[in-house]
């Protein structure tokens, strides 16, 4: 075979291929749940990061906590720290104040989630979560994840 054929037969399996995802129903899309993360940051010695679940126009924030980094072979095992956390989730343009939660929790070695409630809201719109964490003698340094519902 010539390389033109090659290349009309290639590119006719590319269609055909791409073809099939587009044909997936608007229904199933509208039940999968995307997660995505914001930056992380360092509060509390700690790595902190926010992300959302958005499932339809339902967006649901948490906030994770782990290790900055692996311990040094030889330290001793990391001790367990109590935390203030506070997660508050925002419509933007709204003018509403946005709905916050105030919880305590203990730290130990394992990556650790704190969870919001989950909200409904129009589709278009923009949400945007806060999530800080405090341990004595640290202030929060909240870091910030915006999500827009697409629908």
């Amino acid at each position: 075979m010539n390389r033109l054929a090659l290349l009309a037969v290639g590119v006719a399996g590319l269609t055909v291929l791409a073809a099939g995802p587009a044909a997936a129903s608007p229904e199933a899309a509208a039940d999968q749940t995307l997660t995505t993360c914001g930056n992380s940051g360092l509060q509390a010695g700690l790595l902190t990061r926010l992300c959302a679940d958005v499932t339809g126009n339902t967006v649901q924030f948490y906030g994770r906590v782990s290790l900055a980094g692996p311990p040094s072979p030889g330290s001793p095992t990391q001790a367990t720290k109590e935390l203030s956390t506070t997660l508050s989730a925002q419509v933007l343009g709204a003018g509403a104040p946005p709905l916050t939660q105030d919880k305590p929790v203990v730290f130990t070695t394992t990556t650790l989630e704190v969870r919001g409630p989950a909200s409904t809201v129009p589709c278009g719109t923009t949400v945007r979560g806060t999530f800080g964490v405090a341990s004595f003698p640290w202030t929060p340094q909240p870091v910030v994840h915006e999500v827009t519902l697409t629908c």
